[in-house]
């Protein structure tokens, strides 16, 4: 039995776990789905599933955001050890009482430890690009995650206790026994040949067992549907910018609403669990979670903070995009993008008001876009992962 194990803190590892669902249904393979809980949950309302612990407060949640990888002190580790303890030990009973041989999960790391506790094996999907052969390629010998212990201190503190396996340095702690890598070879700039080749044996930053395999693109279809005031708005004449910054603390989707408000351009606003309405205006149009992807192909210009399936879902439209990263995984989706010409990357110096008005006016960024989207037509990433996943198990 396979169990799929979103953090439903993120919208973006809520929305794949459900098309790896679909995905797996669709094969005839039984799934069973659990979370911790947290505020995008409800997503999950059309899909049996169990929760393990005492759920996630939004509170919480957002606290745990705040703090993971690239935006908190690396020197925690998101939960604390007491935190960490309970669900480990929660998910592995689970595991053993529902007789799961493999988990599959996006960013719920607990399931690192509870994995080997229980036996089985993990699956993951949240370091999207962000893997050792290419992270190597981009980032400066200094900056090696499989060299860096950060975020680890607090699980290899429980592994100890519990007699278990640790996590020996960051790029471990993004890293499943198999990690599917969700992007074609022409953005990516590797074959898939290449990730299956790349053998953690010789680095003791690794777990020895891990390995990689490339699928297709998985970003949200969400099975919601697009508000009647939503699609008037974006049926008006004139560019409009389509703002996404989830998982973003407020007062950073804030300033860009501010910035981008100085341009002569209509702006959709998918605030997810911020309360922004205070910011409409005639030309300004604040939502919360929105089906991205009916979205974007009737948008001029996407405006996201760079995670993979935000970048997916606007390549896949055929939409340039403005990416505003927060840590080095989002800079790094942006940076394959803006390679190919279908996005630019904007810094916290740079003015974003200006950077959108160039990008506007410049219709080799759409081109571009476009380009990216036949490929992404020619593969179905889903389905791919499902069969890969179903061959673990």
């Amino acid at each position: 039995m396979i169990c799929l194990l979103p953090h439903c803190a993120y919208l973006s590892e809520t929305s794949r776990m459900l098309e790896l669902h679909r995905a797996l249904t669709e094969l005839g393979v039984p799934v069973r789905v659990a979370t911790h809980g947290g505020p995008h949950e409800r997503l999950l309302a059309g899909v049996p599933y169990d929760v393990l612990g005492p759920g996630l407060s939004p509170g919480r949640a957002a606290r745990f955001v705040g703090s993971a990888v690239g935006l908190g002190d690396p020197g925690q580790s998101m939960y604390d050890d007491e935190e960490i303890r309970s669900y480990v030990l929660a998910e592995a009973e689970y595991f053993r009482a529902q007789g799961i041989s493999v988990v599959v999960t996006g960013f719920t790391l607990t399931s690192l430890l509870s994995s080997r506790l229980s036996g089985v094996r993990v699956v993951t999907e949240h370091a999207g690009s962000f893997v050792p052969p290419v992270f190597e390629r981009h980032l400066p010998p200094d900056r090696k995650p499989g060299e860096m212990d950060a975020y680890c201190s607090g699980f290899n503190r429980v592994a100890d206790s519990l007699g278990i396996q640790g996590i020996p340095s960051l790029a471990a702690l993004l890293l499943g026994d198999l990690s599917l890598v969700p992007e074609v070879a022409e953005v990516l700039g590797l074959s898939a040949a290449e990730l299956a080749a790349w053998d953690p044996a010789r680095d003791p930053g690794y777990r020895p067992n891990s390995r990689l395999a490339a699928v297709g693109p998985l970003f949200a279809h969400l099975d919601i549907p697009l508000p009647d005031r939503v699609q008037r708005f974006l049926n008006q004449p004139g560019p409009i910018i389509y703002l996404a910054m989830t998982s973003t603390p407020a007062e950073q989707v804030r300033a860009a609403i501010a910035a981008l408000s100085t341009l002569d351009a209509r702006i959709l606003v998918a605030g997810t669990i911020h309360d922004l309405t205070d910011l409409a205006t005639g030309r300004i149009l604040i939502e919360g979670i929105l089906p991205s992807h009916l979205v974007m192909p009737q948008v001029d210009l996407a405006v996201t903070t760079g995670g993979q399936g935000s970048v997916q879902t606007a390549m896949a439209s055929g939409t340039p995009l403005l990416g505003i990263p927060l840590h080095p995984e989002q800079a790094l989706n942006v940076a394959l993008v803006e390679r190919l010409g279908a996005a630019r990357r904007a810094s916290p110096t740079d003015d974003l008001a200006t950077l959108a008005a160039q990008m506007l006016a410049d219709k080799s960024h759409a081109a571009a876009a476009e380009r990216i989207q036949k490929l992404y037509a020619a593969v179905d990433g889903p389905a791919e992962a499902a069969e890969l996943i179903a061959a673990v198990s």
